[in-house]
């Protein structure tokens, strides 16, 4: 298992560019089985949840061809289903997350899906509920298996139908989506997500020949198409990845362009730093972070402690929460972290206490986080990175600490962020993968 080895505590300075987004990629990979023809995706990141993935689809019979960096082209127009009865596939399957988003296009084109309960990180019960009872409503039969944790699903005359989503989860209003194109008649889709991935997904379904009104918002209507062809997609810059470097930014008091990002893009994500004092610009195509001697955290109007919680979109997205508990570690004020959706994502500020923050770890879900205005920097210390996001939040903390630091798990970051001490290393870390 790899480490990363920090000294930190210094500035930094440059131009960092923002890889394709993570999540937005695995829906966008796997919709490539709904049609026979080729689909030419850009922007793609070389990380290894993506490369599970299309080294999955590529069991299945997906022919796979790489013509730049970045960039591939698919093409299921032989897709061998055999291949989900193997050990290989369900060693692939429960290795990630993201291999649940194979079950919407596998159900839509062949009627059949079989998926063994995939992995990801471990931050706590993230029920699959939602996708099943929305492909059962357009008349798939679902079976669980409890004695190997798997599950089965098959429908071959799909019918469009209304649903009252029970939570707006992105990757199961993916997966309905996703099936909902293919099937016969009118689906409704109301609680729908509406993240910039959904948006990015029905845009590309679309262009395949698809029907889908409502984009963008919660309420989503889909008429129904006999087939859909090939397209061209080319990926978002990753916005989790966007708000880190903007949290990287802060910790370190450095001044850093993000390139090819546009804020509108972002969400409350700008909005939601602004309130820890953190500066972020457009600046033409690109975002600006200024450095700043100190951070204040604002307070509510009536003078009462900040607040930060997560919600679904259009509000603050749960996957940058570690890291504005981090930056809240050193800006001045203090501030209550809630973490709504996710029971154990907190559980890493034990880490930053040791490194001498001063966090009060409520419950589960809540963290009260008094700043230290940088008068008193954060100390090197070891440590091991429990999930993407929150190693993530560790290598920024290790980077404004005084003294070394060295976090272990690294693959877990690895997951989700291509290269990132490589990238870093232009900016001026000083950081090193042993």
């Amino acid at each position: 298992m790899g480490a990363f080895k920090i000294t930190g505590g210094r500035r930094l300075s440059g131009e960092i560019i923002p890889q394709g987004a993570k999540n937005e990629a695995l829906q966008i990979i796997s919709a490539v089985l709904l049609t026979h023809e080729e689909v030419h995706v850009k922007n793609v990141p070389d990380i290894l949840d993506v490369n599970l993935l299309i080294q999955l689809l590529t069991g299945l019979g997906v022919q796979v061809t790489k013509p730049e960096e970045n960039e591939f082209i698919f093409k299921a127009s032989d897709i061998h289903l055999d291949y989900l009865k193997t050990k290989e596939f369900y060693k692939e399957a429960t290795s990630i997350r993201g291999s649940i988003m194979v079950m919407g296009p596998l159900l839509a084109r062949f009627g059949i899906g079989f998926l063994p309960q995939p992995g990801g990180d471990k931050i706590g019960r993230r029920r699959l509920d939602t996708h099943f009872i929305g492909l059962q409503k357009l008349g798939a039969e679902f079976k669980y298996n409890e004695t190997e944790k798997s599950y089965h699903i098959k429908g071959h005359n799909l019918k469009g139908a209304y649903m009252l989503l029970e939570e707006a989860s992105v990757t199961g209003t993916a997966n309905i989506l996703m099936a909902a194109v293919l099937a016969k008649g009118k689906t409704t889709i109301f609680n729908a997500a509406s993240e910039p991935y959904i948006v990015q997904l029905s845009k590309m379904l679309n262009r395949m020949g698809a029907r889908i009104a409502g984009i963008g918002s919660n309420l989503l209507t889909i008429e129904g198409v006999k087939q859909l062809g090939g397209t061209s997609h080319t990926l978002l810059a990753d916005m989790i990845e966007v708000g880190s470097f903007i949290g990287l930014a802060a910790m370190t008091q450095s001044s850093i362009t993000i390139k090819n990002v546009n804020c509108d893009d972002l969400g409350r994500i700008p909005e939601t730093f602004k309130r820890l004092g953190v500066q972020v610009e457009q600046q033409g195509s690109d975002i600006f972070v200024t450095a700043k001697k100190e951070y204040v955290i604002e307070t509510f109007i009536d003078g009462s402690i900040m607040k930060i919680d997560d919600a679904p979109w259009p509000g603050f997205t749960p996957d940058l929460i570690s890291i504005v508990l981090v930056v809240a570690t050193q800006a001045k004020g203090s501030v209550l972290i809630h973490q709504k959706m996710f029971e154990s994502r907190l559980f890493f500020v034990d880490k930053l206490i040791d490194m001498g923050a001063r966090i009060i770890l409520c419950d589960p879900h809540r963290a009260t986080v008094i700043g230290l205005n940088h008068e008193s920097p954060l100390r090197g210390i070891n440590m091991s990175s429990p999930d993407i996001r929150a190693g993530v939040a560790l290598l920024i903390a290790a980077l404004s600490a005084n003294g070394t630091s060295i976090i272990e798990n690294i693959e877990q970051i690895d997951r989700g962020y291509q290269n990132i001490d490589k990238r870093l290393k232009l900016l001026g870390a000083d950081i090193e993968r042993i």
